[in-house]
């Protein structure tokens, strides 16, 4: 069994669907952070079969509720002192921007290219979010 080492001061992002670091590591630009960062992928887990944990030091520098457009069952610890200090899930925002861009070539965004990809949660039982533009619905992250 992998074993990763305890932090001192930092996060844990866990309970990731499985393949899912890899898209919050680029969508958070994590290559250009200053510090340690663990990737674990494929993790056994009793809840989910299988699973991706990100760890890394230091305080988080973005708002770590909008991973809830990835995944809304990710949850992030909060590490001190060697200790979690604050367990939290995440929430799927009602309304994101910037995160995902419109496909539809008729799209606004897609002619004037200084709006912003803005999307609204329109079924968050499903999981959709969909442009407030043009209404496309927005089809995951690959």
């Amino acid at each position: 069994m992998l074993n990763i080492g305890g932090l001192h001061e930092g996060v844990v992002i866990d309970h990731i669907k499985a393949g899912g670091a890899m898209k919050i590591y680029n969508y958070l630009n994590m290559e250009k952070w200053d510090t340690e960062i663990a990737i674990i992928k494929n993790a056994s887990s009793n809840k989910m079969g299988r699973k991706d944990i990100i760890k890394f030091e230091g305080k988080p520098v973005v708002d770590l509720d909008m991973l809830g457009v990835f995944d809304p069952n990710i949850t992030f610890n909060i590490i001190q002192n060697n200790e979690i200090v604050e367990k939290r899930k995440v929430r799927m925002p009602e309304v994101v921007e910037n995160i995902m861009q419109c496909v539809n070539p008729r799209c606004i965004t897609s002619i004037e290219q200084e709006l912003p990809h803005k999307f609204v949660l329109s079924d968050r039982t499903n999981l959709v979010y969909r442009c407030v533009y043009c209404e496309q619905r927005f089809k995951g992250f690959k």
